[in-house]
């Protein structure tokens, strides 16, 4: 009796585990070896896809009181698709359509006249208000579906700088192209995955996951110094400025030189992160992290710390201007050809003297002139946390030759990017250490954590001194020299100097002589600065000077920072 009951269930048992395995068989044959051939055939019924909705970490601008606003989210909405076979009416039907949302009425008719279709999408991004309307129209063929998408919504606030989510080269992923979207792509990016999971073909297919424990990159959303406010300001400087003088490309900085913390970083023309269809590739790129330019003068206030920090030469140094020198068959000249006599230091960065720079890198040996430019990293990426970032050209530092030192000292025959210089110049204002220039200030992960982004300390090129007496040549430029005078505050110290620099022709070799950049910085309080603002515009047309292009923005940007951020008055 107990043989048989045995014999019993090891029979059921049997049957059960052959059973088991067929049934394993035929779905593995279902689900992995045919899954291609299945999944052709549900295409031709397909009426929608069931997806996890598109979700993607938030990009944060922070505002001056702290508060974060969103710069690049996630926004809901709805898919517009219709059934072709059960519109009766397609010229109805888009009437109806289309004074809700905006479409094309030739595209309509040809998709409502695909008859073997069962399942045609007519438009992607619905928004809520426009799909309820649709809705009641209870429109026979018509369906809407739940999608989401990356959304900015600042359009056109600090595009290149954000950057923008796209197709990858093979069509199916989205990722972060450009700006921070590609900068912080992992951290941003998450799994879309179906919701339907194919059992079987996960366990085929993933069997390495199973054995070998992978870590992933943690998702969370990231917090940048961006301020709103400025950046906005800031854009519609530079794109007054730009189609004033209709340059080529107008850019522009504002940062904290004693924390390396971005406020503002545009170039324009610029386009709309939400409706890129009328942009460029080259609209997309940030050259104030991959182009490199010759600055001109603002060089010279580099050169002139440099002079002053080797003990070479101080505020009251005299040399005798001719107007020009001779250094290895190469005649260099100041701006306007004019001898001054016998002029200090001072008048050397008021005039924006050519020979007074040269006379500074003559008398501190070009060896001491070449160390200080190269422990400024000129020629060095910043590590900035922007996708492409180049590096300078300063091999002229190595020449034999004087002549290209002192082109050197006023900024001709080296090139950097203007966040470099930005770096290089905030060595004046700080008290004369390098700064890690950066946007993201914190990560807040999904699981509630945040994290810090901390910054190690920067080297010291400059002394404490030396940062304070270029600071109050600089600020003498601006209460003398600048437009005489006239721009500077009654209440506030001003420490600036411009730059005009003639743009190399890069086929022809030598300079063009009716082609500029210009260029402008300068910080405040000229003694505990709280803002560095650089600007520059590419071939600005019928004007020669930097004096005559850039000071009114730069004025209007340091009324309003001094307005915006309730900075008291030092004088």
């Amino acid at each position: 009796m107990r043989k048989s009951a045995v014999f019993r269930i090891r029979l059921i048992t049997g049957l059960i585990l052959v059973l088991a395995l067929l049934l394993i068989v035929r779905l593995y044959q279902l689900q992995v070896i045919r899954h291609d051939a299945y999944i052709a055939r549900a295409e031709q019924q397909y009426v929608h896809t069931v997806q996890d909705l598109y979700t993607r970490g938030n990009i944060y601008f922070t505002t001056k009181s702290g508060e974060t606003v969103s710069g690049a989210t996630v926004q809901s909405g709805h898919v517009l698709a219709i059934d072709p076979r059960k519109i009766t009416d397609a010229a109805t039907t888009y009437d109806a359509l289309s004074g809700i949302i905006p479409l094309d009425r030739d595209v309509f008719i040809n998709r409502a006249s695909l008859s073997e279709r069962t399942y045609v999408e007519i438009a992607d991004r619905v928004p809520d208000e426009a799909a309820a309307a649709i809705e009641k129209l209870d429109l026979s063929g018509v369906q809407l579906y739940r999608n989401q998408w990356r959304y900015y919504p600042g359009d056109m606030l600090a595009a290149r700088t954000i950057g923008f989510v796209g197709h990858t080269g093979d069509g199916e992923r989205l990722t972060g192209l450009y700006g921070l979207e590609r900068n912080y792509d992992e951290t941003l990016r998450r799994n879309n995955d179906r919701l339907s999971v194919n059992f079987f073909a996960e366990i085929f297919s993933n069997l390495g996951s199973m054995v070998f424990k992978s870590e992933e990159t943690r998702q969370g959303s990231v917090v940048s110094s961006i301020e709103p406010t400025v950046s906005r300001m800031l854009q519609s400087e530079l794109l007054a400025t730009h189609d004033e003088w209709n340059s080529e490309l107008t850019g522009g900085i504002i940062i904290d030189p004693q924390t390396g913390e971005i406020m503002a970083l545009d170039a324009v023309p610029t386009f709309n992160l939400n409706d890129r269809s009328e942009a460029s590739i080259e609209d997309f790129r940030n050259p104030l992290v991959e182009n490199v330019y010759e600055f001109g003068s603002i060089v010279k206030a580099l050169t002139m710390a440099s002079g002053l920090d080797s003990g070479a030469v101080a505020p009251s140094t005299t040399y005798y201007d001719a107007g020009f020198i001779e250094l290895n068959t190469f005649t260099i000249r100041n701006f306007d050809g004019r001898g001054r006599g016998t002029v200090n230091m001072q008048e050397v960065l008021n005039q924006s003297l050519n020979t007074g720079v040269a006379f500074v890198v003559d008398t501190m040996g070009k060896q001491a002139f070449r160390d200080y430019f190269l422990g400024l990293k000129l020629g060095s990426e910043t590590g900035i946390d922007l996708p492409n970032e180049t590096y300078g050209l300063v091999e002229n530092l190595n020449s034999p030759r004087d002549v290209e030192y002192a082109t050197a000292s006023f900024g001709q025959g080296i090139a950097t990017t203007p966040i470099a210089m930005v770096r290089a110049l905030a060595t004046l204002a700080n008290g004369g250490k390098l700064i890690a220039p950066h946007l993201v200030t914190r990560i807040e992960y999904d699981d509630g954590t945040a994290k810090e982004i901390q910054f190690p300390e920067g080297d010291r090129v400059f002394s404490e001194a030396t940062s304070e007496e270029i600071s109050r040549m600089l600020t003498t430029v601006v209460d003398e020299a600048l437009r005489g005078g006239d721009v500077a505050l009654p209440n506030h110290s001003i420490a600036a100097k411009t730059g005009t620099a003639q743009i190399a022709n890069t086929s022809g070799g030598g300079y063009y002589e009716d082609k500029y950049l210009h260029s402008f910085f300068g910080y405040f309080p000229s003694y505990d600065p709280q803002f560095l603002v650089f600007l520059y515009t590419v071939e600005p047309k019928g004007v020669r000077y930097s004096s005559e292009t850039l000071t009114e923005p730069f004025m209007n940007i340091t009324k309003f920072l001094i307005n915006y951020y309730n900075i008291p008055p030092d004088r």
